[in-house]
């Protein structure tokens, strides 16, 4: 597995990037072949520790964050979340991870969940920036807006997060 440890406005030391990479390769080896990529970003919020885990292998994404007041403990909390997402959706990315992954470690914990539309909602679009969009989602109490952006004319989503700021995915046309 490749790991690449970033910072944002903090310093971490080389001996935490060595734990990230044991702890990752002792824990994800076995879902993860060698060419998947780990990201971990950390940065400090209110006097805590935020950290980031990005596993990219396979054209898949598995994403979790964790605050902690040590970074160690933020890392593992990551990778835990982690495994819960692959047990949770096993059935479904089986074949998107090693061969092995399965074979004896999760035999008798499979969490599977049903899911199901419930509802389907249609509504018209019409261009406008990102700004206005994250101001029509406050207007509306949700906590996610889809838009179509004016500038590029792709349709885009804004979103809150939870350290109470606004993003906005944009699609990748690679």
């Amino acid at each position: 597995m490749i790991t690449t440890v970033n910072t944002k406005k903090m310093q971490i030391s080389q001996s935490f990037t060595e734990y990230a990479q044991n702890r990752l390769t002792a824990k994800l080896d076995k879902f993860f072949g060698e060419e998947a990529e780990a990201k971990v970003m950390l940065s400090e919020l209110r006097g805590k520790i935020v950290l980031e885990l990005t596993v990219r292998y396979n054209q898949m994404l598995y994403r979790a964050e964790q605050t902690a007041v040590d970074k160690n403990d933020a890392l593992d909390a990551c990778i835990d979340k982690i495994i819960r997402q692959i047990r949770r959706n096993k059935t479904r990315i089986e074949k998107k991870l090693k061969d092995s992954a399965f074979k004896q470690e999760f035999q008798d914990t499979v969490e599977e969940a049903d899911i199901s539309v419930l509802r389907t909602k249609k509504f018209r679009m019409r261009p406008m920036t990102a700004e206005e969009a994250i101001l029509q989602m406050n207007m509306l109490g949700h906590s996610f807006f889809m838009f179509q952006n004016a500038a590029t004319g792709q349709i885009n989503v804004v979103y809150r997060r939870e350290d109470e700021g606004y993003a906005v995915l944009e699609p990748d046309t690679e």
